[in-house]
């Protein structure tokens, strides 16, 4: 088949699932081979800023790519999302270390070499982002970075169209089927430990985990189960883990 052919399998298997952590039904990992990548991720944006792992390749970098971003608050991710732009990085070496400075030693390290961010977006609104990542520097081709747009595009009509979906991640209080469902929890305990308004709690939380080497949903899961404790005078929790980054 050709690359157009296969892209229009992938959009045909494109539809919300009920009652599942993956919620789309199309395969990542043709996915990927169509696009030409290495790995694919879609995130969607949820209350206060978060932001919660949709689909992903498996046994690939990008999920550990997410968490990095998500941890960090920062990347072609964060950064496609928040101007509703597409944001290609051919060569992560060649990007100024000002611009994403915690990330881009992550990333390299992780043998994540180029990132390409497509956002999910309706009018002005941002739902979140579509990512796909190579181990090998270069320019995405011309016909994968229009089919990209295209299954961004039909991506973000899912979402939509799938008001179960949609109004889960907008609106939930159970998280439990949330891919990062301890940080949704131990945000909400943290803005009301430090009596802080929620984007200001998760700001807490992953400068935390930044600070201690550790991801987001390990300190979160030291949160919920009260071993770390944001009090409300400011000072910062231990790490419990006994690691530090460096």
């Amino acid at each position: 088949m050709n690359g157009s052919v296969d892209m229009a399998t992938v959009l045909e298997s494109l539809r919300p699932v009920s009652g599942s952590g993956g919620l789309v039904g199309a395969d990542p990992v043709l996915c990927a081979h169509v696009l030409g990548v290495d790995g694919v991720a879609v995130s969607l944006t949820v209350n206060g800023g978060l932001g919660e792992l949709l689909w992903c390749t498996p046994d690939s970098a990008s999920a550990r790519l997410e968490d990095l971003q998500f941890t960090m608050g920062q990347g072609p991710g964060p950064e496609a999302a928040a101007s509703g732009r597409v944001v290609l990085a051919a060569d992560l070496a060649q990007i100024p270390g000002d611009r994403w400075p915690a990330l881009l030693p992550e990333a390299e390290a992780l043998g994540v070499r180029a990132v390409f961010c497509f956002p999910l977006h309706v009018g002005g609104a941002c739902l979140g982002s579509l990512t796909l990542q190579r181990a090998a520097a270069g320019l995405l081709p011309e016909a994968a970075l229009g089919d990209a747009l295209v299954l961004a595009t039909a991506l973000t009509a899912v979402v939509l169209e799938g008001g179960e979906t949609r109004e889960a991640f907008a609106a939930a209080e159970d998280h439990s089927v949330f891919y990062r469902a301890a940080v949704h929890q131990a945000t909400g305990m943290i803005s009301v430990q430090a009596g802080v308004p929620l984007p200001q709690a998760l700001l807490r939380l992953r400068s935390h985990a930044y600070r201690c080497g550790r991801s987001v949903v390990e300190v979160a899961e030291d949160v919920v189960a009260r071993r770390v404790h944001f009090r409300n005078d400011g000072e910062e929790p231990p790490d419990v883990s006994g690691r530090r980054r460096g």
